[in-house]
Formats: structure tokens, C-alpha cells, sequence
């Protein structure tokens, strides 16, 4: 395997320069991947000059993925050895579309590593496989899956459970502890959603808070639209939304603006820039701010490690924080660690 020189590492720290300005990429020692879950570093095989990574995310037409996409772009831009490109279908229902595509990289000698949305495990693990066995680091990008179907290399991502717990703590504060009628907005089946929900339903289990309905918001702003929209119709005493994505959420502000419903609480997951923007003017309630540029940068750093032999591989968590009316303003303050960059300056 060969060792690129002048990747900067520490025990648990790695810290690199971009092109368009100091970015700090830092991750913590990462944690140990269940029982079978983690491949070996000597799997990874890099017989060409220099490094290759393919970025595939589920598909184009999420800016999250996007974003995560500039963060690895500011890290591969730091190093004149380092080539970078993303490959993906638009739509985020197009596994097949995918799945080719992880053929395509895993066939290309020139391909070092692979950094991957998974939305479906289990379609996806023996590709995955078949990508390992061809000497490529593959990393699971925007997960915490701790045991995914196949041996990996890393998983880079944050506790959706614990995240969406503290999100549901939180709402519950603000509340007052009043009770509440809740509606879920569920992504489409997958690790994802079971998680992200999941880590929601956790946090009011116990409380005054009561689910009255769930429904598949199929990721998007319009599926979420319509989906709100159906939910509200039903059950007309809802007083929070919850989503598990801010597409959905999103979608749920439009719904509930169609139907003059100006006392919801609507809740999201992500970070999206529209999001953040929508809850500075006082439409969606909060949303946990998963940071997706900057999980890009601690993905690129991983896989440089990776490929250094610096780590063993493993799970990174990376950073998140729950962004409410109070703060919403700060972060959007922060632009060069958003994507897409907001609409006006803050």
C-alpha cells in the first residue's frame, strides 16, 4: 500500500488547511464497529499514483448529500495527490441507478476509496463486499450503523437515536410540560428511519406526549407536504410534527401554512440551509443541525487516515446541536460551513 506524504495525524486529531480558508477537520479516536463489522486494513490495496475517492450519495436532488460532498471537497483540495468525484443518480429512490454505479468505481484500478450513502443495507452488502475484496476503503457516510451486513472500513456519521432523544427532551422543556399530540413524518423503511424516529419515540416515551399518527413522508419536501397534510386532516388535534428529515418538515410548514395551522410545532433533522433559514423566519420550530460539510471533512480526513495507515478504522461521531429560533442566526453567520450557502447575509 502506498503512504502519501503530508497528511498531518495525531492520536486523535487531524487537522488540515483548505484551499478556500483554514477548515478544521477533527474527529475523536473512533469506536470499535460490532463483532464481524469491520474490515480489515489490510484489505485496502492502492497500486496507482496518488489517491482516487468516490463520493456516492443516494442521489442528487438532496442538498444534504451535496453538502457532504463539499466537505470532502475541502479536504481532497488540500493535497496536489489527491483526486475526488461524486457519483450519483438524482433521486434518492434510485437504488438500482446506485447500486450500478458502486459496480462502476469498484472496477476502476484507479479508485482508492469509496465514501457511501446506504439507504438499504441490505441491497447494498454485497457490493459493498465485492468493493472491499477489490482493495478499496469503503466508508458508510451519515450513519452510526454499528454492523452493517458486510465487513467495512469505517462508518462516519452521529447517534440518531441519542440525537433525536435529545431533540424530543428539548421540545418537552419548551412545552412547559404541557401535554401534546404528536404526528411522525417517517422516512422510507431503512436503518435511517427506524433510527431517527426511533431516538424521537424514545424521548416521549413516558411522558404526557402521545403519537396520534405516522405517516411515510418518503424524505422529501413534497411527499412531506402531502403527507402533513393528510395527517393534519385526520387528526385535526395534532400540536406537533415531528420529521425525520428537514425536506419532510419542510414540506409540513408548507402544509400547515395551506391550512392555517400557525400553532404547530414542527420538528426536523439535518442541518439543511433552507431549514436553518426557515426556522430564522420563524417557520419550522428547531431541527437537530447534523453539520453535513463539516461530517464531509471528517469523512475525507478518515479515509486520508485510512489510506495512511494511521487508524484502524472504526465509527467517528461527529457533531450536532439542536438550532431553535434562539440560535438559528449564529449558525447561518457561519457560511463557509454550510452548503447550500444562505440566501442573504446574516
Amino acid at each position: 500500500m502506498k503512504r502519501p506524504a503530508g497528511l498531518l495525524t495525531s492520536v486523535a486529531l487531524i487537522v488540515l488547511a483548505s484551499a478556500a480558508g483554514a477548515q478544521e477537520c477533527t474527529y475523536a479516536e473512533p469506536a470499535a464497529l460490532n463483532e464481524g463489522a469491520q474490515a480489515e486494513l489490510s484489505t485496502i490495496v492502492n497500486d496507482v499514483d496518488g489517491i482516487t475517492i468516490a463520493y456516492l450519495p443516494m442521489g442528487t436532488e438532496f442538498n444534504y448529500h451535496i453538502a457532504l460532498g463539499e466537505g470532502i471537497a475541502d479536504i481532497a483540495e488540500t493535497r496536489d495527490d489527491v483526486d475526488w468525484f461524486t457519483l450519483s443518480p438524482y433521486s434518492g429512490s434510485d437504488l438500482a441507478g446506485q447500486m450500478g454505479m458502486l459496480q462502476d468505481v469498484t472496477s476502476r484500478p484507479d479508485v482508492d476509496a469509496i465514501i457511501l450513502i446506504s439507504f438499504d443495507e441490505s441491497a447494498l452488502a454485497p457490493l459493498v463486499e465485492e468493493a472491499v475484496n477489490a482493495g478499496k476503503a469503503v466508508i458508510i457516510i451519515n450513519s452510526d450503523i454499528p454492523d452493517f451486513p458486510t465487513p467495512v472500513h469505517g462508518v462516519v456519521g452521529v447517534n440518531q437515536r441519542a440525537v433525536n432523544h435529545a431533540l424530543a427532551d428539548w421540545a418537552i422543556e419548551q412545552a412547559g410540560g404541557d401535554a401534546r399530540n404528536v404526528g411522525i413524518l417517517d422516512g422510507e423503511p431503512g436503518y435511517l428511519a427506524t433510527e431517527r424516529a426511533g431516538g424521537f419515540v424514545d424521548g416521549i416515551e413516558g411522558t404526557n406526549w402521545e403519537i396520534v399518527s405516522r405517516i411515510n413522508g418518503g424524505w422529501s419536501v413534497e411527499r412531506g407536504n402531502t403527507a402533513a397534510m393528510d395527517l393534519m386532516q385526520a387528526h385535526p388535534d395534532v400540536d406537533v410534527i415531528y420529521a425525520s428529515n428537514d425536506y419532510m418538515a419542510l414540506g409540513a410548514v408548507l402544509a400547515a401554512r395551506a391550512l392555517g395551522r400557525n400553532d404547530l410545532t414542527i420538528l426536523g433533522y439535518d442541518g439543511d440551509t433552507g431549514a436553518l433559514e426557515d426556522i430564522a423566519a420563524g417557520g419550522m420550530t428547531a431541527t437537530s443541525d447534523t453539520a453535513p460539510v463539516i461530517m464531509g471533512r471528517t469523512a475525507a480526513c478518515f479515509v486520508l487516515s485510512l489510506l495512511d495507515g494511521d487508524t484502524e478504522g472504526g465509527y467517528v461521531n461527529t457533531q450536532t446541536r439542536i438550532v431553535h429560533a434562539g440560535n438559528a442566526v449564529e449558525v447561518l453567520q457561519a457560511p463557509e460551513d454550510l452548503f447550500p450557502a444562505p440566501s442573504r447575509e446574516y
